[in-house]
């Protein structure tokens, strides 16, 4: 038996207004209705119906606003994180805060219609010591912000990496103390 858990499963919000919640979920960030609804009901979706039954969940309670400091969502490429970005800065009701680059990821974080703080992201696979957040221009193209993340710096690091294809390759060499 282990001990342990094997992956984050899913994350619940709640929301007051489901129409126009669900329609931002599933208009502008696409993911998909799966499960669930009807009055008073959660509303379970996907971005992978195939593979995962829910990873999402929206739940009506009015009066009451979730509290989870962000919820990201992983996109499949610089293009596509593009294009959410657009999406989402032309959405009447969302507001963008901050695009940067983590070395490990491009992300844009906003918040949606009812002010919960969101982010999507793509994940470069490229290992970078955490915390950074270095501002990107998403109307650039791919080679200019690739090359901005290329160009990052090595940073130390106290704790083991763990992250993408040049795992480790990305930490400044500390000069051993005699």
């Amino acid at each position: 038996m282990s001990d342990r858990v094997s992956s984050l499963g899913h994350v619940g919000i709640s929301v007051t207004d489901m129409d126009k919640m669900l329609s931002f979920y599933t208009q502008v960030l696409g993911l998909t209705v799966t499960d669930g609804g009807g009055p008073g009901r959660g509303v379970f979706l996907s971005a992978d119906p195939t593979h995962e039954h829910h990873e999402f969940v929206l739940g009506v309670r009015p009066g009451h606003h979730s509290n989870a400091q962000q919820i990201s969502f992983t996109v499949g490429s610089l293009d596509d994180l593009r294009d959410l970005y657009h999406a989402i800065r032309d959405h009447p009701e969302c507001r963008i805060e901050r695009v940067v680059s983590h070395g490990i990821a491009v992300g844009c974080y906003f918040r949606d219609p009812e002010e919960n703080h969101i982010e999507v992201y793509w994940p470069t696979e490229m290992d970078y010591v955490q915390p950074v957040g270095e501002p990107v221009d998403l109307d650039r193209n791919n080679d200019d912000i690739l090359a901005q993340i290329h160009a990052m710096p090595p940073r130390t690091s106290e704790t083991p990496r763990y992250y993408g294809e040049d795992m480790g390759k990305r930490v400044a060499e500390v000069a051993a103390s005699s």
